[in-house]
């Protein structure tokens, strides 16, 4: 992950100082410090700032390889409605479903664009009729969204929702469509909830391993 590395060269470093090396801001990475501060990659310490932590050492080569995998070993199931659905269709699912986005395609199944609880938190601010309004009116289109392949690894993934400031990426495959060239199907989805399991079930496993050892 760039964040170790870069905490490897420079440390100890601030938040605010790795935001800037990495171009976003500091509440974006809040959450990544976090979580590896819980793992023990890194450490950090009150007006001094971010160092690596005492098993990162023992952890780095498991990390790199789990963070190798393609991202279709790990991808979850595309939450997926129409444009035509409404901004309180949108909701609704978003509350069954417990997710952050949803995929919105077309009846041939191309990628038309994504919603996010940020989309719809603008249209509904201030506005009472806004439940009606349809996803097509709200969503962000394609092929303005960051996306991956089935085949890209688990750490260009985190790539790039760390750069993008995203917390989830749809993981799609081209298609041929009457439609016209460029367009592409969702067929997964990978979020920074689905990373952080990812990272902390293998780090559970490199414990249990030392455990046995010793």
């Amino acid at each position: 992950m760039e964040i170790i590395a870069l905490i490897q060269k420079r440390a100890p470093i601030t938040g605010e100082q790795i935001a800037e090396h990495l171009g976003v801001t500091r509440p974006t990475i809040r959450s990544d410090l976090v979580l590896l501060v819980m793992l023990g990659l890194i450490d950090a310490k009150p007006k001094v700032g971010y160092f690596i932590g005492n098993t990162i050492m023992k952890q780095k080569s498991d990390i790199s390889v789990v963070t190798q995998r393609p991202v279709k070993a790990i991808m979850g199931i595309p939450i997926v409605l129409r444009g035509t659905a409404t901004v309180n269709d949108a909701v609704v699912t978003m509350f069954l479903e417990n997710v952050g986005s949803l995929i919105v395609a077309n009846a041939s199944g191309a990628l038309e664009g994504i919603v996010s609880r940020k989309d719809l938190l603008k249209v509904t601010v201030g506005n009472p009729q806004a439940s009606n309004v349809l996803l097509s009116m709200v969503m962000t289109r394609y092929p303005n969204i960051v996306t991956v392949s089935p085949d890209d690894n688990v750490h260009d993934a985190m790539h790039k929702m760390i750069m993008h400031e995203v917390d989830g990426l749809p993981v799609v495959l081209p298609i041929e469509s009457s439609e016209g060239p460029g367009k592409v199907e969702v067929v997964g989805r990978i979020t920074k909830t689905i990373v952080m399991k990812l990272l902390y079930d293998a780090t559970v496993a490199n414990n249990r391993e030392r455990i046995d050892v010793e």
